[in-house]
């Protein structure tokens, strides 16, 4: 019999009545028995973080410091462990899971960090003859308890994102975790209760949506930091106006490989960047523009490198394509490349379900008004199309409601500034896949992909509000 995974209250393992089932998409074998929060239990939990943020917010730098840096460092001594529930509750292909541990023991790392250096200011404010000998001192602090909530495609390193920076800055968090994958959150909060932060300052509530909406109107949260859907997103921040909310939603990324690229090279990231995590990454190559002098030799060597990528066991260190998370996902993604075939688009390869994933795909002759274009497939397949002038690609790539980040493969410093300055997008990666993403870097989007910018330092000024003291008649 499956032992029962209790959720986190203030430091307290729990379990109410009722308990939902986490199931491998690859084979779907049970993974755990999840308990579900009662009402109470959550509401224990949101009063507890209300009530510990005046400890919270006083705590030391080294106090914080030394707690993330505890984390990040039993992260590592169990990234196995982590890399392996990982595989087993989202489907990622165990080499990715490794990558999605490591990368969040230097997310809590880099929190430990940045707290430590600090971003305190020091102002001169005799500036003006008026205003006398004064000097201003602008601090920091913590806005008031956190609600965070995280989609099911990084379990462990999107969960710390939110968490690193809130513990950070001194504020108390309740994370929800995506019920598909509550395993990693919860995780984490099992290595937050080694620490010696008040346990008042995490909480994981594996709670359906439509709860979680309705928490996020609770006064007692002064922040909320989501991650998932841009419909969901944009009806949080309307139902919490007098909230900051920073919003990391969806996008469809655009690609642009000019005529002085490394098409190799350019071939093989964009194999990477449309597939390793099934697609299922907000920052997933979509649309791919290729200048036409080199779109023909482009795409023989982009259907090569897509049809070496390694499909199956997700436990195989050597698969690159995992499952997508559930069968209505397979059922949209199947859905999208036949409707757009049946309007015109032609599959260079792919193209086919194999449940429970979908072939690794290469759809070319598309237009605008398709949804593989035009929507987030959040799936294993990608779009090409030509373009001659540089100038137009980039309008391409902005003909889009979505706004997280680019790629770009030229050479051409010009082209380069010319793509920073006007791609309208959080970031622009030269030489490389919209899917590089650094924890340390600001990453957010425009448009309909979001608000607000995380990555450890930005994320934490966004829990945060400055607070200036103007120190009078001094000697400067």
């Amino acid at each position: 019999m499956t032992e029962t995974k209790k959720y986190l209250v203030a430091g307290k393992w729990r379990t109410g009545y009722e308990t939902f089932e986490v199931r491998n998409p690859y084979d779907g074998a049970l993974v755990a028995e999840v308990a579900t929060p009662t009402a109470a239990d959550t509401e224990a939990a949101v009063q507890a973080a209300h009530d510990s943020f005046d400890e919270a917010r006083k705590l030391p730098v080294h106090a914080r410091a030394e707690a993330l840096m505890k984390i990040s460092r039993s992260l590592e001594e169990r990234s196995d462990e982590a890399a392996e529930l990982i595989v087993r509750e989202g489907g990622k292909p165990l080499k990715w899971a490794k990558g999605e541990a490591a990368r969040a023991v230097s997310t809590f790392r880099w929190a430990a960090e940045e707290v430590r250096r600090g971003h305190d200011e020091v102002m001169r404010l005799d500036t003006e003859a008026a205003l006398g000998s004064r000097m201003g001192i602008v601090r920091y602090f913590p806005l008031g308890p956190v609600l965070a909530i995280t989609p099911f495609n990084f379990p462990i390193n999107l969960v710390a994102h939110k968490m690193a920076p809130a513990l950070a800055v001194g504020a108390p968090i309740v994370i929800k975790p995506a019920t598909k994958t509550p395993l990693g959150a919860l995780f984490l909060g099992e290595l937050f209760g080694a620490t010696d932060l008040p346990p008042g300052m995490l909480s994981v509530l594996p709670i359906g949506g439509s709860e979680a909406g309705e928490m996020a109107k609770d006064d007692r949260f002064a922040k909320i930091s989501f991650t998932g859907s841009s419909e969901v997103g944009w009806g949080i921040k309307r139902d919490a106006p007098t909230k900051a909310v920073t919003l990391e939603l969806g996008g469809n990324a655009g690609v642009i490989v000019h005529s002085d690229a490394d098409l190799a090279h350019a071939a093989k990231r964009i194999a990477f960047g449309g597939y390793y995590q099934a697609g299922q990454s907000c920052i997933s190559v979509q649309r791919v523009l290729v200048h036409k002098d080199v779109a023909a030799a482009f795409n023989e060597l982009l259907v090569a490198e897509v049809g070496s990528l390694k499909t199956g066991d997700t436990m195989d260190p050597d698969t690159d394509v995992g499952p997508v998370i559930d069968h209505d996902s397979l059922e949209r993604i199947s859905a999208w490349v036949d409707e757009a075939v049946q309007s015109g688009a032609e599959i260079l390869i792919g193209g086919k379900r194999e449940d429970p994933a979908y072939s690794p795909t290469v759809l070319t002759k598309t237009d605008e008004r398709m949804k593989v274009r035009c929507e987030e497939i959040f799936g294993p397949v990608i779009t090409v199309g030509e373009y001659s002038d540089f100038e137009d690609a980039i309008a391409e790539v902005n003909n889009s409601k979505y706004g997280l980040q680019a790629g770009v493969f030229t050479n051409d410093l010009e082209r380069i500034m010319l793509a920073h300055r006007d791609i309208v997008t959080g970031g622009v990666v030269v030489n490389d896949v919209s899917s590089f993403r650094a924890d340390q870097m600001p990453y957010g989007g425009s448009k309909d992909s979001g608000a607000g910018r995380e990555g450890l330092r930005y994320a934490m000024k966004e829990m945060t509000e400055p607070r200036i003291l103007v120190l009078s008649n001094i000697a400067l």
